[in-house]
């Protein structure tokens, strides 16, 4: 087998983990996931998840774990330290909320 050949297969065997890798994060939070998340003291934080890394559902928009539009969209939630959320700044001079908020 020739080098770009090698090349060109270690990619697409890199892409095709990388897919499967991010459908399973994408997946609903689990009962037990949630449950385990506030046994460990965390919290709802609204406006703080990046783009695709919130942690479940809040409104429109971000159906699933993972399905945030946007950067720090207001209505799209991640699991914090608890009593950690409102000192958490985001840029714009704004800061993380235990209620949803408008973007």
């Amino acid at each position: 087998m020739s080098a770009k050949l090698n090349v060109n297969a270690a990619l697409l065997a890199g892409a095709v983990a990388s897919l499967l890798a991010s459908t399973v994060h994408a997946a609903p939070l689990t009962q037990a996931e949630a449950s385990a998340a506030v046994a460990a003291h965390k919290e709802k934080c609204y406006g703080v998840a990046l783009k695709g890394q919130n942690d479940c559902a809040a409104g429109p928009g971000t159906s699933c774990q993972g399905t945030s539009a946007m950067d720090f969209q207001g209505n799209s939630w991640k699991f914090v330290q608890g009593g950690t959320c409102t000192s958490i700044q985001v840029p714009g001079g704004g800061h993380g909320s235990l209620t949803p908020m408008k973007s």
